[in-house]
């Protein structure tokens, strides 16, 4: 799951939702985090939502649908293809327009700058000033975000043009992400009993 994902399925106390986002940018043991401890419960959510994601057949499946030139990369791809998916479909999720949750998501997160690693800092800054989240809705916005992703490596990557291969297939990922949704909110709003008061 993406950023986008991970907001929605995490909890939405302010230090628990930014540790759902952080689940992405820290890693090592929770007890090595010098993070606050309802941070580390939404890092600890994020990296068991990321397990169960891994392991479903549906995500499974929608990974097979990524050709062999750009399978290595199929985790990311997926991860975005679902992002947009779930902007695309949002209105069956939650009574919540988009918009509104996007923009209480980055309020709650730029509060927290004292509490960000300098690393995801910037990232989530910009997350905010262009509106990503919302923007996932729009494949002419996630050929961008995809595109972006590859610059981040050292070398080159087949990523470039990815989206392609989610307009080609559109259908067959659209059924996998209906089929893995409900269930992975069930997965989530389970796991997120277990975190402390």
């Amino acid at each position: 799951m993406n950023f986008l994902a991970h907001l929605f399925l995490g909890p939405q106390e302010p230090q628990r939702a930014l540790g759902s986002l952080l689940g992405d940018f820290v890693k090592g043991p929770l007890d090595s985090l010098q993070l606050p401890e309802q941070v580390k419960q939404g890092v600890w959510l994020h990296r068991r939502i990321d397990g169960f994601t891994d392991a479903h057949p549906m995500v499974i499946r929608s990974k097979r649908r990524v050709s062999p030139d750009r399978r290595r990369y199929a985790g990311i791809m997926v991860d975005m293809f679902y992002d947009h998916l779930l902007a695309a479909h949002w209105s069956r999720y939650s009574d919540l327009p988009i918009g509104r949750f996007t923009q209480d998501m980055y309020a709650v997160l730029l509060a927290q700058q004292t509490e960000i690693p300098d690393s995801a800092w910037p990232i989530i800054q910009r997350m905010a000033q262009q509106d990503w989240l919302t923007s996932y809705a729009e494949l002419s916005n996630l050929h961008q975000a995809v595109n972006n992703i590859s610059r981040r490596f050292t070398r080159v990557t087949t990523l470039p043009g990815g989206v392609a291969e989610l307009e080609t297939a559109y259908g067959g990922f659209e059924e996998d992400f209906l089929l893995f949704m409900p269930e992975v909110i069930e997965f989530a709003r389970a796991e997120a009993n277990f975190l402390l008061p």
